[in-house]
């Protein structure tokens, strides 16, 4: 499996998202509460831009009238159709048995350990003070 360093860890603070492509996959980059985690820009219902779509937490009732939000900022709402997908694991909260957008493997190295290995940066400069986030794919 390939790696590629797509941002450094400064580039996507908590709550924000980058999108990246890499081998000519579009990839959304998600930074939640410091957990970094990574889908397909396609949703799998109909193609949307998923990574355009808001990025949610869950809603449940224990019965009517009692609400509880939790889950803040771990679900990503698809902009056509407002399904909604889990960051952790692309399940679908609309039908979690047969749909699923692709997640990829994350991983937050740091720098000096990019240098000494075999990869190299082409698109981003390596710097040893900062930590890279590098997608599997």
């Amino acid at each position: 499996m390939a790696r590629h360093i797509v941002a450094t860890v400064d580039e996507i603070p908590p709550g924000h998202r980058r999108l990246v492509s890499v081998n000519g996959r579009e990839i959304g980059i998600f930074n939640v509460e410091g957990e970094f985690f990574a889908v397909s820009n396609r949703c799998p219902h109909e193609g949307a831009s998923l990574c355009k779509g808001r990025v949610v937490g869950l809603v449940e009732a224990s019965e009517p009238g009692s609400y509880q939000y939790s889950r803040r900022g771990e679900l990503i709402r698809c902009p056509w159709h407002g399904w909604e997908f889990d960051l952790r694991t692309g399940k679908s909260w609309c039908e979690p048995d047969r749909t699923k957008v692709r997640s990829y493997d994350l991983k937050v190295e740091s720098g000096g350990a990019l240098v000494e290995g075999l990869l190299q940066a082409e698109t981003f400069p390596v710097v040893i003070e900062k930590q890279f986030v590098v997608v599997e794919v």
